[in-house]
Order: structure tokens, then sequence, then C-alpha cells
């Protein structure tokens, strides 16, 4: 079973990073599991700041929805994020909520079951603007829901504020 720390906070808050560290101190050869599609052209960009954080010790895995098809015994993962990942799911269920939730679920139990040391990236969405649409609030439950789902399971939870993590859990 994995062991995990689950990093969760706000935009550009540091998540990312402090979670880079952290799999850094923990490893010398983590792997960064990379949960985006790339859906235009500033994603993209986005997703080329990211690699180029990374120096050669990290070995990248891309993969937007089924994490368990991946062997991670023993190995440091930093999944990098749950929001993305998500995302995904909503997408292709037709962002029915209750499909979406329950698929992302029955994966992420099959994932966590490798004897691997995981560090998990997610947004608190439901801290910011109230959405103003109908499928952004739906988004914003779905992400609060998975959330609450990893951060039980989770050894230690972090949330991020303002670069400065703040230990929750653990």
């Amino acid at each position: 079973m994995a062991t995990i720390t689950f990093i969760t906070g706000g935009a550009r808050s540091g998540k990312s990073s402090f979670a880079q560290r952290l799999a850094e101190q923990q490893s010398k050869q983590p792997v960064y599991l990379a949960t985006a599609r790339i859906w235009d052209e500033d994603f993209a960009r986005r997703v080329k700041r990211h690699q180029d954080d990374r120096d050669d010790r990290w070995q990248t895995v891309e993969e937007e929805k089924e994490l368990s098809k991946h062997d991670f015994h023993r190995q440091t993962v930093l999944m990098d994020c749950v929001t993305l990942w998500l995302t995904n799911f909503f997408h292709d269920s037709d962002y029915q909520i209750e499909v979406a939730l329950e698929a992302a679920q029955a994966e992420w139990q099959k994932f966590i079951e490798q004897d691997m040391n995981l560090i998990v990236v997610s947004n608190e969405l439901g801290m910011g603007v109230h959405p103003e649409n109908e499928m952004a609030r739906k988004f914003a439950d779905l992400q609060g829901w998975m959330n609450q789902h990893i951060a039980r399971q989770a050894k230690t939870v972090y949330l991020m504020v303002s670069g400065i993590e703040v230990k929750i859990k653990g």
C-alpha cells in the first residue's frame, strides 16, 4: 500500500515546488507522474515550465487517467496533479459528476495498492471565487470530494499558503 503525502492549496501557492523538494529529499531518482492533457498553447507553455524545473535525476511518466497501469513499486512518485487528472475523467464522462467521481475513485484505489512513496499535488478550488457557471460548480464539487477521499488515506497532509507549507495532518 502506498504511503501518501497530500499537498493542497490555491493556484500559485507553491504546491509543486514544495512537492518537488520533498521528492528530491526522499529519493535520488524520483518519478514525476504528469497527468495533464495539453489543451492549448498556453497550457503547453505551463507544462514546459514545469519540465524545465526538473533536472536529470527525474524520470517522467505521462498518464492522463490510468495511473495503476504503471509499475511504481518501491519508488518515490510525485503525482502532479489531481485536478488535471480529474479534469480528464470529467471531460470523458460528458461532465457527469457522479460517473467521473466513481471512475476516478476506482482508479485511485487500484493505483495506491502499490508499495510506493506517493506525493500528491491538488488544488483547493472551494477556497476561491464561487464558480459562475454550473459546469465549473460541478467540477469544484468533484475536486472537493476527491480531495477529501485522498486526504483521508494520506499519512501526511500539507496546505500551501503563499509559498509556506502548513502541516494539517500527520
